[in-house]
């Protein structure tokens, strides 16, 4: 690569982390399986970057192809992973490097983990990313349909995670309040 591909490809990938990590976040529940799926994502850009930067299509909605991709593949091959997740580890550092904005609901995470794989995605990227259908579609390559339906029944499903005890905290999450709030409304 040449120095101002490198350079444009650092600037992009500072500005695209925050997103990224926090598609694969809530795509996957897990703060270090999302940080490999980035970081793969990333991989995956820069030894394609100088095609990558010819394309009509803007380098983040690459990006996000790439992420879910690579959370796809990373579910087909679960069983040969070597690496073990520890739920506690003591790091702050994380924290300080603005990640957890999605974060802040506590059975968010949880709720998103009754979905499927796909009904997590369709909802992450529509819900959360604020993408249209067509584009999720074209990130996910299925229909409109396909994305219309995962959306509506991961949307259903989620209604009747989050629907919790009166004592329950209501959701604090901008897309978890909608998302909650909308069922509320039906």
């Amino acid at each position: 690569m040449k120095d101002t591909e490198v350079d444009a490809f650092r600037e992009f990938a500072g500005a695209a982390i925050p997103q990224l990590h926090r598609i694969a976040l809530a795509a996957c529940g897990d703060r270090h399986d999302a940080d490999d799926l980035v970081q793969t994502t990333l991989e995956k850009m820069c030894g394609a970057w100088s095609r990558i930067e010819r394309r009509d299509e803007p380098p983040m909605a690459y990006a996000r192809t790439v992420l879910v991709r690579a959370f796809i593949d990373s579910g087909r091959r679960a069983w040969r992973r070597s690496e073990r997740s520890f739920e506690i580890l003591p790091e702050t550092a994380f924290a300080e490097r603005g990640y957890g904005q999605v974060d802040d609901t506590p059975g968010l995470y949880a709720a998103l983990s009754t979905l499927t794989a796909r009904q997590r995605l369709v909802v992450v990227l529509r819900h959360v990313e604020g993408l249209p259908v067509a584009e999720v579609a074209r990130v996910l390559g299925s229909s409109e349909s396909n994305v219309k339906s995962a959306s509506a029944e991961g949307l259903a499903r989620l209604r009747r995670a989050l629907a919790s005890p009166a004592d329950a905290p209501t959701p604090t999450h901008p897309a978890a309040r909608r998302v909650f709030t909308q069922g509320a409304q039906r």
